[in-house]
């Protein structure tokens, strides 16, 4: 979406609008497809902010241990 923004679908089925936070937005490279988790806001449900990204070896031992 631009302006360290994107759209991402939640785990209780929400497509919500993250924030990319500056201390990653300057180390991490989000593509599309990745998992990362994301906390929504407490006023608004709609938006949330990105905590975390995994790597594709992060994603493979999630998916073999049933977490995803």
């Amino acid at each position: 979406m631009g302006a360290n923004r994107l759209k991402v679908r939640c785990m209780d089925g929400k497509i919500r609008t993250a924030r990319i936070p500056g201390k990653m937005k300057k180390r991490i490279w989000i593509r599309e497809g990745d998992v990362v988790i994301v906390v929504p806001w407490s006023f608004q449900d709609e938006k949330a902010d990105v905590v975390w990204r995994y790597t594709s070896p992060q994603v493979d031992w999630l998916q073999r241990k049933g977490y995803l």
